[in-house]
């Protein structure tokens, strides 16, 4: 049987129709090849005396064949193509063996061995077009129109494939998105399920500024192609052409991924190509023993050695390790996690070092307030709204952190925003409330303008600065008000994502940073990793993961896809975080979590040792049978035998590899859950 591999260049929707009305050709060219089996089988059974006078002598000659063509049509076909190549593959034996069949007069045993075998590839096509399909309905899932606004306000429906990047489109409720873009009107819950695995609906709003790039946009701004509409309706700018979209870009990857063979693939490639000129000598060598020293008629000899044609054959062999790395493929894109070839899914199954990058990968990636410490005589609310009323006006990270969590704990209608605010600069900011002067910054604000600052709101920043915080201090007149923490919180899966990896066999863990080595020590500390490396440079981080690559030891690393690509390039395994949407993070990693979720590391950790074990089942299946056949045909085991346990290998190995396409899926924890919240904030 030839080895599955995907085209080159992805299909349009036109090919893959015309790739499945192939695969029913072949597999009704099989069937028929079978029944002209069958009929020509059963004539020649009956005896001779109830066919005389109505059944000419020749009738079961003309099915058999009838067989021959039907059942050799694709395979003489894949045989030519093959020897064009010059390489003489599994195809090219099968006829020779079955040709060989009809010369000694064994027509029906050729005649059922190439039906077994057009069928076994046929249903081979079936079942591995199963695993492609998974992946390939990805191309459907946008919607084949999109209604477009026109300048004029009125809507226009467009084919998708004419949308072009500042195109406006209209999405109703409950509608398929039709291109990546960014929310400029409504808001609703997405379900993204289709393209990052999540299985709760996303929140999506307007962008306040639609015109800013689009790898500046939040998340929760951005929509994807394919995925489906909520309750609401929405408006949105086109930010890629239909060609270049996420849905497009992970559907062109994962049809070429098998393009990436395994170490395994690999070895069975080297293998075959001494194999198959093997078999032809050790066939040769066969029917000249028989003769010369044996003594046999030509015949006798001739029909041995293509017994052992048969049985040798590398059939299942050449299908066990694509079958798997196909099917564990599809598996791993239906959960939302992108792995690109049989290598990286091979590989992922031997990793006992895993770095982690910090920011956005172990923590969310945006500051957020953490907490709030009143100092005495002063209220949370009076350090929060007096906070609130100063940073308002800022367009700093820290202020933004500031201005989110106040938000997030009081009612709007209560905050109000300061006057003449100014800033001082690199300290902090000052303005006016109530007329009070407000000023917050850093300590040393305070300290070089000779301010008493009470022991309780040092001993405040250094308990929080501890804990990995960057800390500022309020002051209201003469008041000192407290001190608020911001930081980029851990994520709340990390911790349980660090046990079930240990639980999985992962030796280290490791975070590496370019932050201070105390912010790192904080997070690693909160999610549970074995060291924490801060203070780094990108070829710091270089140097970091070879030191975890030595021994040979397997490593992946997992980062951003783009500031962390070096790193990644350096680690057995590059995986990247959040790559919906984002181009570069395709690109660069080995697997890619389409959600922006480290929970399912764990899962994906599984899959590919599962991928693996089948990938070692089918080869001693494989192997199995042809070291039992090859001795057994010489033996004079009949030619019907061998052949039903050459072609029931091959079979067998196919469905042992689709048995990845039901891989359970879920977390590999029961504890983690995806946090979509920050940490709340603390008194």
């Amino acid at each position: 049987m030839t080895t599955y591999a995907p085209p080159s260049t992805p299909p349009d929707r036109h090919d893959h129709d015309e790739h499945g009305d192939h695969g029913a050709r072949e597999l009704g060219f099989a069937m028929t090849s079978g029944i002209t089996f069958l009929l020509g089988f059963a004539l020649e059974l009956f005896p001779e005396s109830w066919t005389s006078g109505w059944m000419p002598g020749w009738l079961p000659l003309a099915f058999f064949l009838a067989t021959y063509f039907f059942g050799g049509f694709y395979t003489f076909g894949s045989a030519i193509q093959s020897i064009r190549r010059g390489r003489f593959e599994v195809d090219f034996l099968m006829l020779f063996a079955a040709l060989g069949a009809a010369a000694v007069g064994r027509f029906a045993e050729g005649a059922v061995l190439l039906f077994l075998f057009s069928l076994g590839h046929a249903l081979e096509e079936y079942a591995m077009g199963r695993a492609s399909r998974s992946i390939e309905a990805l191309a459907e899932l946008a919607p084949a129109t999109a209604l477009r606004r026109l300048p004029s306000g009125d809507t226009v429906e467009t084919p998708t494939e004419d949308l072009v990047p500042g195109d406006v489109v209209l999405v109703r409720p409950h509608a398929r998105i039709p291109s990546d873009g960014v929310v400029v009107l409504g808001s609703s819950e997405v379900d993204q399920a289709s393209l990052t695995g999540e299985s709760i609906p996303v929140s999506k709003t307007a962008a306040p500024d639609p015109e800013e790039p689009v790898d500046r946009i939040p998340d929760r701004h951005r929509v994807f192609a394919g995925t489906v509409n909520g309750s609401g309706a929405l408006e949105l700018r086109v930010s890629v052409a239909a060609a270049d979209n996420t849905l497009a870009r992970v559907v062109a990857l994962v049809r070429d991924a098998d393009q990436t063979a395994s170490p395994t693939q690999r070895f069975i490639e080297r293998f075959t190509r001494w194999y198959v000129p093997a078999v032809i000598l050790i066939v040769a060598l066969v029917l000249l023993f028989g003769v010369v020293f044996l003594t046999e008629s030509f015949g006798e000899s001739f029909y041995r050695s293509m017994l052992v044609l048969v049985a040798a054959s590398p059939c299942a062999l050449a299908i066990s390790t694509p079958a798997a790395v196909l099917s564990g493929v599809a598996r791993a894109a239906r959960a939302g996690l992108l792995v690109k070839g049989g290598a990286a899914l091979e590989s992922l199954g031997k990793v006992t070092a895993v770095a982690f990058d910090k920011t956005g990968t172990l923590t969310w990636g945006q500051p957020r307030l953490t907490d709030l410490v009143p100092a005495e005589g002063a209220t949370r609310e009076e350090l929060a709204r007096s906070a609130y009323a100063l940073e308002s006006g800022s367009d700093h990270p820290l202020a933004g952190a500031i201005v989110r969590g106040v938000r997030d704990d009081f009612p709007a209608d209560s905050l109000r925003e300061a006057s003449d605010v100014v800033a001082v600069t690199g300290r902090g900011l000052r303005g006016v409330l109530d007329g009070a002067e407000l000023a917050i910054g850093s300590l040393r604000l305070f300290e070089e303008s000779g301010a008493q600052i009470p022991e309780d709101v040092r001993r405040a920043v250094a308990s929080l600065q501890d804990a990995g915080r960057t800390t500022m201090v309020l002051r209201s007149g003469e008041r000192f008000l407290g001190v608020l923490g911001v930081m980029d919180p851990p994520r709340g899966e990390a911790r349980h994502v660090m046990s079930a990896l240990r639980e999985r066999g992962v030796e280290e863990l490791v975070m590496i940073s370019g932050d201070n080595q105390r912010v790192a020590d904080a997070v690693g500390s909160a999610v549970g990793v074995d060291r924490c490396a801060g203070e780094l440079l990108p070829e710091d981080k270089v140097t970091e993961i070879q030191r975890l690559s030595s021994g040979n030891r397997q490593t992946a690393m997992i980062g951003d896809g783009v500031n962390d690509a070096p790193a990644m390039a350096n680690a057995t395994v590059g995986i990247a975080m959040g790559a919906a949407g984002s181009a570069v993070a395709l690109e660069t990693a080995d697997v890619a979590l389409m959600g922006d979720d480290i929970g399912r590391l764990p899962f994906l950790l599984r899959l590919s040792r599962a991928s693996s074990r089948i990938i070692r089942q089918n080869l001693i299946i494989a192997l199995a049978i042809v070291i039992f056949l090859i001795p057994a045909s010489l033996s004079g085991l009949p030619m019907g035998p061998v052949v039903f346990l050459h072609e029931g290998s091959a079979l067998l190995v196919v469905l042992n590899a689709l048995r990845l396409l039901r891989f359970e899926n879920g977390r590999e924890h029961a504890g983690i859950e995806h946090e979509e919240r920050p940490v709340p904030v603390a008194a």
